[in-house]
């Protein structure tokens, strides 16, 4: 049975946000998902990292909610880089090609290193 859904966020200063998700991220959940990123970016936060280390699945739903998100943060100059070390998610990624659009590293210290050298047209 894949792990249950779950969110935590972490607020490293007034720029910087993590959020973390474990389990799967679908039609189901994905809009749980969104929420947490708008709420962020509306609260001020302009440099986010998405940790998908407990992620087991993301569908196109997902992406585009990632994809909404770097949108809007690229209305505020701002930047959000992924956090992935699953294979089956990075293949994701690779087949629809949002790997050339998103930053993503392997670690969550990496992803928070790159928000503040990510330039926010990447």
């Amino acid at each position: 049975m894949p792990p249950e859904f779950a969110l935590t966020e972490d607020a490293l200063d007034d720029a910087r946000h993590v959020v973390a998700v474990r389990g799967e991220i679908d039609l189901f959940t994905a809009p749980e998902l969104k929420q947490k990123l708008t709420d962020a970016i509306e609260a001020g936060k302009t440099r986010i990292v998405v940790d998908l280390s407990d992620t087991t699945f993301l569908d196109s739903t997902a992406l585009g909610v990632l994809i909404g998100a770097v949108k809007r943060l690229r209305t505020r100059e701002g930047a959000l880089v992924i956090v992935n070390v699953d294979s089956n998610i990075a293949k994701t990624f690779e087949i629809t090609g949002l790997d050339q659009i998103f930053t993503i590293v392997g670690e969550r210290d990496a992803a928070i290193a790159a928000l503040d050298v990510e330039p926010a047209s990447s």
